[in-house]
């Protein structure tokens, strides 16, 4: 359960009796009351504590309430804190007009009822409560919107990291293994040429051997393809767009800013898998024949986008609560954990084009993050 929110109210009167009884009429508001007896005073309080509510007379030597409250209203931290405005003097209607011209949220004459006066500065009181408490969960939810973008990030840098550790088992470990069989069996083979039937049985397994190399090698690449490290990544893209060509069918062009140069490893996985996820889901979705991939640098930003010719994105799946596919989902969030946005643009019928940008800004950052 939350604590109660802490209420201070300023009292502000030069007649020492009517601040007593506001003090009497207030006291079973929960509330703090700090007393002010002229408006220098009242000045001083304000500069040391937050207040909920000032209670002013408007009739005081040396500055009076009006210009009391329009020095209130000109520090930023008091721009918002109500004012009621009391008086026995300047009670016509010419008077209350300028007590709210300078920012009066009531205007009381004396003598005062103790229960109005109590009712209207129980609603403000209770007003600035909710204020406060509503600042308070706003804060609470942004601190765990904080937490859980760290976890996803960390999350995904783990994921990364294992796939990159699992391709690299695969490709020098099983990859390694199915070589050397392959080379047993050609060499059994050409010892068992005579045997017609040992030969053809050899050539199969070793027909069978070439297959199971060639998937090694593609799984290793599509868990983490070698070049995103060594070179970067444009080749790495131009590379997988080719062999992606070539096992899906698709016709695809890979288009790389020349001096693009290295983004670091946060960024360069980012646009990978992004590249990666849009190529398979115009395969597996568009119906059309050819993608075209562009990677550019523009206005300070790294620009990834993937267009199709295919049959387009529901408008219902393109928005941020559509039925978009988790792969797309992952790589959204893979994005906005740069600071980057992920933009869809489908004309039914037309083709598709997914846009990511991540801001230069974050290249540093992900340089200094290292590669594991």
């Amino acid at each position: 359960m939350s604590l109660p929110v802490p209420v201070n109210i300023l009292l502000v009167d030069d007649n020492p009796a009517k601040l007593l009884s506001y003090e009497v009429i207030l006291s079973d508001l929960n509330t703090s009351l700090i007393k002010a007896h002229s408006g220098r005073e009242a000045l001083d309080c304000l500069l040391k504590t937050d207040v909920a509510l000032v209670l002013l007379d408007v009739s005081m030597p040396d500055l009076g309430g009006f210009e009391l409250a329009e020095l209130i209203r000109q520090h930023p931290r008091h721009q918002d804190t109500a004012i009621i405005f009391v008086s026995g003097v300047h009670v016509t209607d010419l008077d209350r007009v300028e007590g709210y011209a300078r920012g009066a949220v009531d205007y009381l004459s004396v003598p005062v009822v103790p229960e109005v006066l109590r009712a209207k500065v129980n609603v403000f009181v209770e007003l600035f409560r909710k204020t406060k408490q509503l600042e308070s969960l706003n804060f609470e939810l942004q601190d765990t919107q904080q937490k859980l973008r760290r976890l996803t990030n960390r999350m995904m840098q783990v994921q990364d990291m294992e796939r990159r550790k699992v391709a690299r088992d695969v490709h020098d470990g099983l990859g390694q293994y199915l070589v050397g069989v392959k080379m047993g069996v050609d060499n059994l083979g050409r010892r068992l040429a005579r045997d017609e039937e040992s030969h053809r049985s050899l050539g199969e397994i070793s027909g069978l051997l070439d297959q199971a190399i060639s998937e090694t090698r593609a799984i290793s690449h599509l868990l983490h393809p070698p070049l995103l490290d060594e070179i970067g990544l444009g080749s790495a893209l131009v590379n997988y767009g080719y062999g992606f060509g070539k096992r899906s069918g698709l016709t695809v062009s890979v288009n790389v800013d020349e001096d693009l140069g290295r983004l670091g490893n946060d960024i360069e996985t980012a646009l990978f898998r992004v590249a990666q996820e849009c190529l398979l889901n115009v395969h597996r979705h568009s119906k059309s024949t050819t993608a075209e991939v562009e990677l550019s640098r523009q206005d300070g930003v790294i620009k990834l986008q993937v267009r199709d010719q295919g049959q387009g994105i529901q408008d219902e799946e393109q928005g941020d609560t559509g039925r978009l596919g988790v792969g797309l989902l992952s790589v959204r969030e893979r994005i906005r954990q740069l600071r980057g946005q992920l933009q869809i643009i489908s004309d039914k019928g037309k083709g598709t084009s997914i846009i990511a940008t991540v801001p230069e800004a974050t290249i540093g950052e992900s340089r200094e993050a290292g590669r594991p």
